[in-house]
This record gives C-alpha cells, sequence and structure tokens, in this order.
C-alpha cells in the first residue's frame, strides 16, 4: 500500500513550479480545479478536472462531468495526475485537457466518457478578471480565473451509448482555487446566442478577506468584439441577485438577467478542501440579458443554454 506521504514525494519530484498550477506544495485544506464547458445547440457537457487535499492532507483528483440530464464523479489516485510546467495541460487517468483541446477517456463500472474535442480561436480577456485582488490570491479563501471566454469546438464525445456532436459549437474555460467555495454564491455563464457573437459570465460571492468580508461582483460582457468589465474593483452596484436574476450597473454600463432555472445537476465542491459540500448546476437554463450603455439598449438577447449556480447556506 502507497502511503500519501510517499505520493507526495513522488508529486514533488514529478513536477516542475508552474504558473497553471499553484497546488504543489500545499499541505492541507487546498483545492485546485478547471471547468471545461462545451456547448451546441442544446447539448451541454462541462468537465471539471481537478484536485483537492482536505484537512489531514490526503490527496484526492477527480474528474466530475455535469450535463444536462446527469453529472458523474470520478476519482483517481494521485499519481495519476500530470500539469505541465510549460502551458495549460491537466492529465488525469487517460483524459488530458489543456487550451487545445480536450482528451476523454473514462472507463468505470457503469459509466464510459470516451472522445475528443479541438479548440480554435480562443478568446481572452485583456487582463486579469480578479484586477488588484490579483495579488493577494494566497490570502483569498477562493480565486477566480476565466482562461478562455469563447472558443470554436471540433469533436465528438461519447457518454455511454449517447454521442454528443459538437462540430461548430462553442467553448468556455474557467478555473477556481483556493480552500473553499464561498458561503453564498450565484454564478451564470452563457456563450450560446443565436446569430451573435456574444458571451457573459457574471458571479457575485460573500467574500471573507483579512477578517472582514464584503459582497464581491466579477462580470464580463463581451459582444461582438468588444469586452466590458462590471466588477466590485471598477465600482460595480449589486442591485439585484436572487434565484431569478441579477441587475449590475457600473457608471453608464447595467446588465439586466433574468433566469428560468431548469433541471439542475447535482456535483461536489470545496469546504477546507475536501469535497463534502453538495450543489447544484443547472445546465441548459433559459435566460434573457438586456445590456444598457448610456441608458440606451444595447443588446436583448435571449438563451435556453445557460449555466447556473445559486447557492445558500
Amino acid at each position: 500500500m502507497v502511503s500519501n506521504k510517499e505520493l507526495i514525494n513522488e508529486f514533488k519530484l514529478k513536477r516542475a513550479k508552474s504558473k497553471y498550477f499553484y497546488g504543489q506544495n500545499k499541505k492541507n485544506n487546498y483545492f485546485e480545479g478547471w471547468y471545461f464547458k462545451h456547448q451546441k445547440a442544446d447539448e451541454c457537457i462541462a468537465f471539471i478536472p481537478g484536485m483537492n487535499v482536505d484537512s489531514k492532507g490526503n490527496r484526492l483528483v477527480f474528474i466530475q462531468v455535469v450535463t444536462n440530464d446527469n453529472s458523474y464523479f470520478v476519482h483517481y489516485l494521485y499519481p495519476e495526475f500530470n500539469v505541465s510546467g510549460e502551458r495549460l495541460s491537466i492529465g488525469i487517468g487517460n483524459s488530458n485537457f489543456s487550451e487545445d483541446g480536450i482528451t476523454i477517456d473514462i472507463k468505470e463500472k457503469d459509466l464510459s466518457i470516451k472522445g475528443s474535442i479541438k479548440y480554435a480561436d480562443m478568446v481572452k480577456l485583456d487582463s486579469n478578471i480578479m484586477g488588484p485582488f490579483a495579488p493577494f490570491s494566497s490570502k483569498m479563501q477562493c480565486n477566480h480565473e476565466i482562461i478562455s471566454l469563447r472558443h470554436r469546438l471540433s469533436g465528438k464525445v461519447t457518454i455511454n451509448d449517447k454521442i454528443y456532436n459538437f462540430d461548430g459549437g462553442v467553448g468556455y474555460i474557467e478555473k477556481d482555487w483556493g480552500t473553499s467555495f464561498p458561503k453564498n454564491y450565484s454564478w451564470i455563464q452563457c456563450n450560446d446566442f443565436k446569430n451573435r457573437v456574444c458571451s457573459i459570465v457574471a458571479a457575485i460571492a460573500d467574500i471573507p478577506f483579512m477578517g472582514r468580508s464584503f459582497k464581491g461582483c466579477i462580470c464580463v460582457v463581451y459582444y461582438e468584439g468588444m469586452e466590458y468589465k462590471l466588477c466590485t474593483y471598477n465600482g460595480v452596484k449589486i442591485l439585484k441577485n436572487d434565484g431569478t436574476g441579477m441587475i449590475l450597473k457600473r457608471g453608464k454600463y447595467r446588465l439586466e438577467i433574468e433566469l428560468n432555472e431548469e433541471n439542475p445537476q447535482r456535483i461536489l465542491a470545496p469546504i477546507n478542501g475536501h469535497l463534502a459540500r453538495s450543489i447544484h448546476e443547472h445546465c441548459g437554463c433559459i435566460a434573457n440579458f438586456k445590456f444598457f450603455i448610456e441608458e440606451k439598449l444595447e443588446f436583448n438577447l435571449k438563451s435556453s443554454n445557460c449555466n447556473f449556480e445559486y447557492v445558500t447556506d
């Protein structure tokens, strides 16, 4: 039986320090995970590869899978986890996740997932979504990074006997790391709008920070080649935030979101590095987005394919 100490030593020998992975030397109460979303028409698959270290130093590697109809959790031994020191590339078991695309090969007792999806034409933010909070990442309960707002997809994935064809679809990638997900938060992401190049992601959460707490917000609206940020650090005001939607205002910009939740799927989230909290993500959530500049309506768009989480204690 391989001891946990031996697994950690092997991990240190195998992996170089990397800006793409921050958990090399974490001994307890830590998690790090990536979110790879794939969307085409009414079909959506999100893969969440990640690792966590609980309060006792036990390490777990996993892949969570979320679709419109189901969710799956697959765990692995720690030596099966490999992160490149040169670029974004996460290997878990026989699966790999990178900026070029993903290759999935999962075989469990009642679960078979196999296929590959290639990425092209990534749209990246012009600056870190955490803004001036980025240098304080070690003091934050949960940190966030948007790797790609949108990119083109090509390829297929088969889950058991169902084939998902993502040729011509659109993707999204983000990342979280720290000790725990926020106690209360809401998050929405959508990049499926007919005849419009538009991607929207918004998150509002209770943020403990240096002995105090505040309501934090990060939001990006990418529309027809233009990027707009509505965040706590640049003066956003949260006018509404509940299970039915959000209203955010920053100077001359205002974003209104109305939501209709449908068919949530269970996934696991970290508390002090331990995956002990059940939350629910809605794939295929119906939402309407209105964006105003100087009180002039810039767009009014509806989508039936949004991903949404609303978590309260």
